[in-house]
């Protein structure tokens, strides 16, 4: 039982540190990208677009990666797919002197995300087969705290070598740190038992889908009752600030690369505090009252937009929406873990890859609506930023009331 024991922590281990150069690179690319089209056009609805656009291979492409999770070896996907981010960069760094930038932009964007949406499950389904039930939460809030922490260093990494070097040093940097994360994810031993069946692909991603929707719908209503209060999320409080605060920082506020950076490393470390405080407090956590989290989102972003009703403060006002961008972030992190360990616990184990990655894509449909919708509401009332922003803290505190309910089900 101690080798048992041992063989996991290694393995875990080894998740957790491919996790990190991997999401490390994720992270500078996610942050530069975007930033230079914004820089580029100057136009917000351009860049609510192009951000909407290259979420829709995500939302397709997360039922693949559930499927592949539970039929093959999650290590082989992780490896697999990390070197594929790294012919992608190397493409699109020979390509760029050569194809027109900006639809080289968005076709790199789009294949980005979507072998991020295939694979997303393949990690999320290795959680449950690496460690002991007990032991799921703990070890989601750590996997949940290298995205975070990526998310804190990527932004701010970024922003510097960005703002001195441009995009040429962000592909090195990022194409070797998907290199790296595919190396060392071959030494990972995962435990797996190959399902049987030899039906064609698209005929499983349908029985699977069916599967998965059959479970939620028969077995575990209360989930697809979550995935509408998280969706709702996405729609409005999600997508107003990853569309809003880059927009806000480069356009209305007039900020430096480096400065948006900070900002974004901001809103990272309200990730990593969440998660945390999620490990810390672990035990004292009820999921059933865990919307006194969503509760607090609502307060913040209500604070952050009348904090941008002070305008000509430019240091203010980024103060605002850094701090308030933070402690949203933390709320959000400490809610999302414990639904998401709800859901790894509450499924069976054949099960978990196909169930998470269609409430992830269930989820995520709403996001690409939500920042096309932000994109041009920012372009269209760019003299009512704080209106924009007290309305969507309005809209967040009614879907953390309708919340209430729903996780007194769980």
């Amino acid at each position: 039982m101690q080798k048992e024991r041992n063989k996991y922590g290694k393995d875990f281990t080894l998740v957790v540190v491919g996790q990190i150069i991997s999401l490390f690179g994720n992270a500078i690319l996610r942050f530069a990208l975007p930033l230079y089209l914004l820089r580029e056009t100057g136009s917000s609805a351009l860049f609510g677009i192009v951000t909407a656009c290259s979420l829709l291979p995500m939302i397709v492409l997360s039922l693949l990666g559930g499927v592949l999770a539970d039929r093959i070896n999650k290590r082989n996907i992780m490896v697999g797919l990390d070197f594929l981010t790294t012919i992608v960069i190397t493409a699109f760094y020979s390509l760029r002197s050569i194809a027109p930038i900006v639809p080289l932009f968005i076709v790199t964007l789009m294949l980005l995300y979507g072998i991020s949406g295939t694979y997303q499950p393949a990690v999320q389904a290795s959680i449950p087969a690496l460690v002991p039930k007990e032991k799921v939460l703990f070890a989601s809030a750590i996997v949940n705290q290298i995205g975070s922490l990526a998310n804190f260093i990527g932004p701010i990494i970024g922003g510097m070598l960005y703002g001195i070097y441009g995009i040429n040093i962000i592909l090195i940097v990022s194409g070797i740190s998907f290199f790296l994360s595919a190396v060392m994810e071959i030494f990972i031993v995962i435990p797996f038992k190959k399902q049987t069946g030899n039906n064609k692909i698209f005929q499983i991603v349908k029985n699977d889908l069916m599967e998965s929707l059959y479970f939620l719908k028969s077995e575990k209503p209360v989930f697809i009752k979550l995935c509408i209060v998280i969706a709702g999320l996405n729609l409005f409080l999600s997508s107003m600030i990853t569309i809003g605060i880059p927009v806000i920082i480069v356009d209305n506020l007039l900020m430096t690369d480096q400065m948006l950076g900070i900002a974004q490393g901001f809103l990272a470390a309200g990730g990593i505090i969440g998660g945390l405080l999620t490990v810390l407090f672990e035990k004292k956590l009820n999921p059933c009252k865990a919307s006194v989290f969503l509760y607090l989102c609502a307060a913040f972003t209500c604070i952050m937009g009348f904090g941008m009703l002070l305008q000509n403060i430019h240091m203010f006002n980024y103060m605002v929406l850094s701090i308030m961008g933070m402690a949203i972030t933390t709320s959000s992190t400490i809610f999302s873990i414990q639904m998401l360990a709800v859901v790894q616990t509450g499924t069976p184990l054949h099960l978990v890859g196909k169930v998470v990655a269609c409430i992830i894509t269930l989820i995520m449909c709403s996001q690409p609506i939500g920042q096309l919708l932000y994109g041009l509401l920012f372009e269209l009332l760019s003299a009512h930023i704080a209106a924009i922003i007290i309305v969507t803290s309005v809209v967040s505190f009614l879907i953390a009331m309708y919340s209430t309910n729903i996780l007194k089900q769980l």
